[in-house]
């Protein structure tokens, strides 16, 4: 399959995913480049790492940003995803694996909650 052809085909997949399903792609995401990062922290691979953490906190500045104020919950969550934003900058410009080790769980842990309120849902999740 040709590069171009292989872009239209992901395309298509993330457009039939349901709101739920992309927002647990995005944390799955989130998960496995905060993984990314504290593997390469541990290399001490700087360029690795630093751009593993950027993209750590583009996708949770893309979660605060996609949130629908409609809902209450939106405000906790949005000062959650601010909290997450901090910590990924102070843990990048510090090289900080103690902190990096203390913020992945955390991560985990929403996904998961997203994950437990996607499949009590039947599959109609919504982000907050």
């Amino acid at each position: 399959m040709d590069a171009r052809g292989y872009q239209q085909y992901k395309q298509q997949s993330i457009n039939s995913m349901t709101p739920g399903e992309l927002l647990l792609m995005l944390y799955d995401e989130l998960v496995k480049r905060s993984t990314l990062a504290y593997m390469a922290l541990e290399k001490k691979n700087w360029e690795q790492f630093e751009g593993a953490m950027d993209r750590c906190i583009d996708i949770v500045n893309y979660l605060d940003e996609t949130l629908d104020s409609k809902y209450p919950i939106s405000r906790d969550l949005s000062r959650m995803y601010d909290y997450f934003t901090y910590e990924m900058g102070r843990i990048k410009t510090g090289r900080n694996k103690k902190e990096l080790e203390r913020l992945r769980p955390m991560l985990a842990d929403m996904r998961d909650t997203f994950h437990a309120a996607e499949k009590n849902s039947g599959g109609q999740g919504r982000q907050g």
